[in-house]
């Protein structure tokens, strides 16, 4: 197992910034984004259930149709590559029981010996009482998501935006979700910084660690 020192990480972390303007002319290389990409399939979900879907957009008419459910912002249109995080909009035994036999798939076991495992998923996401709420579970196991592709993006050098400042239902319409069981959950546009980004210099504003970081 390879690592990198704390230095460069925390570096990389200090690096990066919520990109406000990104340079329209240069685009993520293929191999940076499938390693990207990866870092998303590889990302940690409740249960490892991965109740999502990332709709990667890359052409640039479909773009600018979200433009306009994205509160008008420019990074849509100027980003390489626009993450789309869409969450399921429930959980059902057939989901769990294609979990099970992905499980029993990777690891060589048969999916009776998973019996308990799906016995806990079913009593918690399907018959439990958190299925009142599914959508909104899934929807928060897509912000882990997030988080790990502005992390992975960072140590590549590359710039994203997370992105709250969208429409939803519009881009459900837009992206043909409607009937998929998949509804839009957030955006994050993907790309290199333009030289005129001014925000690029300005110095990251964060609560001192004391303020934020409890040891008991």
């Amino acid at each position: 197992m390879s690592t990198i020192p704390g230095e460069s990480l925390l570096q990389q972390m200090k690096w990066r910034y919520a990109t406000k303007k990104f340079d329209s002319s240069k685009k993520i290389p293929a191999a940076d984004w499938a390693v990207l990409e990866e870092s998303l399939v590889l990302t940690a979900s409740s249960y490892g259930l991965q109740p999502w879907k990332f709709i990667v957009v890359t052409d640039p008419a479909l773009k600018a149709k979200l433009r306009p459910a994205s509160w008008n912002q420019s990074q849509v249109e100027d980003c390489s590559h626009l993450v789309v995080f869409t969450a399921q909009q429930d959980v059902t035994e057939a989901d769990v029981d294609r979990f099970i036999a992905r499980i029993a798939e990777v690891r060589g076991v048969t999916a009776e010996s998973l019996a308990g495992y799906k016995g806990f998923m079913m009593g918690d996401l399907v018959n439990g009482a958190r299925h009142a709420i599914i959508h909104e579970w899934a929807a928060r196991q897509t912000y882990i998501a997030m988080g790990n592709l502005l992390t992975s993006a960072a140590l590549l050098g590359i710039d994203a935006c997370p992105f709250e400042g969208i429409e939803p239902a519009k881009y459900d319409e837009i992206l043909g979700l409607k009937g998929s069981g998949y509804a839009t959950v957030s955006a994050c546009p993907v790309g290199y910084r333009a030289a005129d980004d001014k925000y690029a210099s300005a110095p990251k504003v964060r609560f001192a660690a004391k303020d934020v970081v409890e040891h008991r």
